[in-house]
């Protein structure tokens, strides 16, 4: 099972959030926080896979809380639950250590796909989000990147970029999750990425 921590200091939304993971039998809720402050100190001991946390705290921000956690132990994951859509707070948080960013009008079973997405490796984010971090990129024609990967692994990085799950990149292509991640481990092979964020940098022509 998925282990996992929530840092919101609303508690209706901690609530309802703690329901949605104990719905699903593959998520373990371990516990519930409403300051960074607290998160900080009682975290590293519970030791979750995942923290699913607000940027907007009481105290210290989200974003200062995953930077500091992160460095208490690098093997957690961070998916950010915010209302949030703006440029700096997207990359402010993905600087910081988060890896998934979704906003709290996600469906309950999108949240549940986006945080078993995270802990096997993905970097889920809402549509909206991606096509903002989609924008920031200049995107080239000539970038030579895009040469080294054929036109199936292409259509998977595009849509991930765009915010797509590995199932519904499975569903829109009528090929097998297993054939998705296949193609994604070719992807960062030729890439030489560990990532999905490296490899869409990559191609949008980032270093």
């Amino acid at each position: 099972m998925i282990g996992i921590c929530i840092i919101e200091d609303i508690v209706d939304i901690q609530n309802g959030l703690r329901a949605v993971i104990e719905s699903d039998e593959r998520l373990k809720w371990i516990g519930s926080f409403d300051t960074a402050e607290a998160a900080i100190e009682q975290i590293p001991g519970l030791k979750p896979d995942v923290v699913v946390t607000d940027i907007n705290l009481p105290g210290k921000n989200g974003i200062e809380c995953v930077f500091e956690l992160k460095n208490k132990d690098p093997k957690i994951q961070f998916m950010m639950f915010t209302i949030y859509e703006d440029n700096d707070q997207v990359f402010e948080a993905l600087k910081s250590g988060a890896t998934g960013y979704i906003l709290k009008n996600t469906t309950p079973e999108k949240i549940v796909e986006a945080i078993v997405e995270l802990h096997e490796g993905g970097s889920p984010m809402s549509p909206k989000i991606a096509r903002k971090v989609l924008q920031s990129f200049n995107m080239t024609k000539e970038n030579p990147v895009i040469q080294l990967l054929s036109n199936r692994e292409r259509e998977v990085l595009e849509l991930l970029s765009k915010g797509y799950l590995y199932k519904e990149i499975a569903d829109r292509l009528d090929i097998t999750l297993s054939t998705v991640k296949r193609h994604l481990n070719h992807i960062y092979e030729k890439l030489q990425v560990q990532n999905k964020t490296e490899a869409v940098n990559k191609l949008y022509g980032k270093s």
